[in-house]
């Protein structure tokens, strides 16, 4: 069976160096393109497995990828066995096969003790992994080996092909794997899960794993928000109703009810959640970020350090404890009307330094997490360096987050920072553009709004005639005045901004 002392060493290995991914990496590419023309790779392709899914996984990201997975597998009571077999295709990209083969092992091992119907079913995964692992060894016997394994297996189904099943298990496995790998997969994870319900609609597996889907994608553009608007709110309570000891999706369900600001029921669902033994270090993370919102920032801070006990290399502990030092920061400032005594400045001081570590912590466990560089960058803002917020802003607008919030925040917050910091209307006014010409309703899409009126304004005070100021004015006007014409103007008003005025970078 699984020993988490043992794997998590391994995992700490692995990371030892970031010379370690690139040199297996190429072994695994090199033993790819060796293996390319091989009859058998048609019909690997066909196996429906993680070698075969597209999931979208950056380089930089694995190491935190195999750590999250190792924790889910470890302090996560969810009912899906996906963990190991994701593992191992975690371990073949860094070219980690005999390690990958000792995952698939573990991954048989869960799928024999589960007394659940369809058990072929889930060993397909495993044995389609299998292949595609001996495969890249070169072991092509014992790839062929799983090859008829999984042919006849199929060959038992109500709609067989010769190397794959179509059958909602297989869906749902799917979209579990999409789920894990990141926000880039996640409309593709859903819409795996959607296929499994039509199939299935009362599975208490397939409504978890679409729940916590919709959950991830139903991002509020303010809170409170509409009850309307928050399209989460049903699937986490029916998951719930078909899984009433799951924890994990009542704390969930405790931040959903926040954000439409139900904080009484929340509360109470939350500590539903807290009064349950499964999964605790996962319902700690959300329990201090409710808390937190409300804050009462001591208290959040408690039960992030309980579950950073457990798990102590996980980026979004480290981001969360970070606002959470950010928060204090704030309170005392406005506590003091920004002008701190020596005592709470000294204070101040110290939370920023802390503040700025986890963050720091954050982004180098997990270089590909967006938000917290905006986070990192605020506080160097904060602390005065505005060196070090340069570059970790350089860092992050040359990623391209999937999700259109993120980038919103990313140049809402630089646009801030040329504004105030740097005193660059000119760059300023880019930034807050990018972010309005997203067109999804954000915290950071109304507030680039509202700075770019009141630049307009300040303009047109000095200048009544200043034609930059008319030229955005009018742009601002054709992207968030809701005429017909709007849905098409982005490009043709920021090309006529920028002969207008020269103040819009080409990279718009």
């Amino acid at each position: 069976m699984w020993n988490p002392q043992r794997t998590r060493a391994r995992s700490q290995r692995a990371q030892s160096g970031s010379g370690n991914l690139q040199t297996s990496a190429s072994f695994s590419a090199t033993m790819s393109e060796c293996a390319e023309e091989h009859p058998l790779k048609d019909r690997l392709q066909k196996l429906r497995c993680h070698f075969t899914w597209g999931l979208l996984i950056e380089d930089t990201g694995l190491p935190d990828l195999e750590d999250r997975i190792l924790e889910e597998i470890q302090f996560l009571d969810t009912e899906n066995k996906v963990g190991y077999n994701l593992l191992a295709y975690v371990k073949h990209l860094q070219g980690k096969h005999e390690d990958a083969l000792e995952n698939l092992k573990e991954a048989e091992e869960v799928v024999q003790g589960d007394q659940a119907d369809h058990s072929d079913v889930r060993s397909l995964v495993t044995w389609g992994n299998y292949a595609w692992v001996h495969y890249h060894m070169g072991r092509l016997a014992d790839a062929q080996t799983y090859l008829d394994k999984v042919e006849n297996t199929c060959q038992k189904s109500a709609d067989p092909t010769r190397y794959s099943t179509q059958c909602p298990e297989m869906d749902c496995e799917e979209g579990w794997a999409l789920l894990k790998c990141g926000g880039k997969n996640y409309e593709r994870a859903k819409a795996c899960f959607e296929k499994a319900l039509e199939a299935d609609p009362e599975n208490p597996e397939f409504n978890t794993g679409y729940a916590i889907t919709v959950y991830r994608l139903d991002y509020p553009a303010k809170r409170p928000c509409d009850v309307s608007d928050a399209f989460s709110l049903q699937p986490l309570r029916k998951a719930i109703r078909l899984n009433p000891q799951d924890a994990y999706l009542k704390a969930l369900l405790a931040l959903k009810l926040q954000d439409v600001g139900e904080e009484a029921e929340g509360r109470e669902c939350l500590e539903e959640a807290l009064a349950h033994t499964s999964s605790q270090t996962y319902v700690f993370r959300y329990a201090a970020k409710f808390f937190r919102r409300q804050g009462r920032v001591d208290e959040a801070l408690k039960y992030l350090k309980m579950a950073l006990k457990a798990t102590p290399s996980s980026a979004f502990l480290h981001q969360q404890i970070g606002l959470c030092y950010k928060k204090k920061t704030n309170q005392i400032m406005n506590a003091t009307h920004m002008q701190p005594t020596r005592q709470d400045r000294e204070n101040v001081d110290r939370l920023i330094q802390l503040a700025i570590f986890h963050f720091e912590y954050a982004v180098k466990q997990k270089p590909t997490f967006e938000v917290a560089y905006v986070d990192l960058a605020r506080m160097y803002i904060t602390a005065g360096d505005h060196e070090k917020a340069e570059d970790t802003f350089q860092k992050v607008l040359c990623m391209t987050p999937l999700q259109e919030h993120i980038q919103q925040n990313i140049h809402f917050s630089y646009g801030q920072f040329q504004q105030f910091q740097k005193k660059s209307e000119v760059d300023a006014i880019t930034h807050y553009l990018q972010a309005v010409t997203i067109r999804k309703d954000s915290y950071a899409r109304d507030k680039s709004i509202k700075a770019l009126e009141q630049l307009v304004s300040w303009k047109l005070e000095r200048n009544p005639l200043d034609q930059e100021a008319l030229s955005l004015r009018e742009v601002l006007h054709r992207l968030v005045g809701g005429r017909d014409e709007a849905l098409e103007c982005s490009e043709q008003d920021l090309r006529l901004a920028a002969d207008s005025g020269n103040w819009v970078g080409s990279s718009l």
